[in-house]
């Protein structure tokens, strides 16, 4: 059996920059063990394989792999692979605008798309799930984990803790740049958490932006990720944490965050958070995309 393939880079208007996405727009025959063995292939931070609906009234089931393992969510695997059935001409554009629907296992998410009139195509999800938070961890053990000084973990707005709006990570703001650059995981001390119970899927960011409201890196070693250069998913939990973490204030929320700086890959994404009646309501996720590759790939 032979399939189209195509790749694009996530969350950038530069080729080469941004997350690199492999998509599968036809995945009618392959078995889960294939899809897992084609993520492994393709060795990108994820790939997604497109299915027809379960429901007609949805756009397409989506399954997202890791080298390793599926996930039941993730976001630049969402807003790439709408850009990609977009740039196929496989949905319908009215106004040059189209809402899909993605089945997944995480649960429906939408995702909208908008061809602007230079031509770039820009797409924004909305988190599948509501903000959810897990467990707390101490500065101390969270400094171990990336391999930090313990005054380097900034606890004034919220300890390091899990968050999720359908894919778990657990989040840590650090103190300034310098410190999210030094940032280098510790195998053995995200598997300590993982025997816990806890998330090894690590989310730091600063303020300390230089021009983006938030700068962040997400390490996911144990996933088969090292270091992912842009991650919906983690950013949409940890703009909802930032929200829920201001109590009296309600209305809509913007960040501008950049991502894989220090992979060099950098990475721009824009989060939109609504809080009303004193919880969070709806988290935003978008960017843009550009096409790289295609082709075709065997599967015995």
């Amino acid at each position: 059996m032979e399939l189209n393939y195509y790749t694009c880079d996530v969350f950038t208007r530069t080729r080469f920059g941004g997350n690199p996405l492999a998509v599968v727009p036809d995945a009618r025959g392959l078995t889960t063990e294939q899809m897992q063995a084609l993520a492994r292939e393709f060795n990108y931070s994820e790939t997604t394989f497109v299915l027809p609906p379960q429901d007609p009234q949805h756009t397409r089931q989506v399954r997202i792999f890791t080298p390793r393992i599926e996930v039941p969510f993730a976001g630049h695997p969402n807003v790439g692979t709408a850009f990609m059935l977009a740039a196929l001409d496989q949905v319908s554009m009215v106004n040059e605008h189209a809402t899909l629907h993605f089945e997944e296992k995480a649960g429906l998410v939408t995702v909208t798309v908008a061809r602007r009139s230079q031509g770039d195509v820009y797409c924004e999800l909305q988190a599948p799930q509501a903000l959810s938070l897990g467990e707390a961890v101490s500065a101390d053990e969270m400094a171990a984990v990336v391999g930090l000084a313990p005054g380097d973990i900034l606890t004034a707005t919220h300890e390091p803790c899990v968050a999720s709006v359908g894919l778990p990570f657990l989040i840590a703001e650090v103190s300034d740049r310098a410190a999210l650059a030094r940032a280098n995981p510790n195998i053995n001390a995200m598997q300590a958490l993982q025997a816990r119970g806890i998330t090894p899927d690590v989310h730091l960011y600063t303020r300390d932006g230089a021009g983006f409201d938030l700068r962040t890196r997400m390490f996911a070693p144990l996933d088969g990720v090292f270091e992912d250069p842009a991650t919906g998913s983690a950013n949409c939990a940890l703009t909802g944490l930032l929200a829920h973490c201001q109590p009296e204030a309600e209305g809509d929320w913007q960040w501008h965050i950049a991502q894989g700086v220090e992979m060099g890959r950098p990475s721009d994404l824009y989060a939109r958070v609504r809080k009303q009646g004193g919880a969070v309501q709806t988290i935003m996720m978008g960017g843009f995309s550009v096409r790289v590759a295609s082709g075709t790939i065997r599967v015995n």
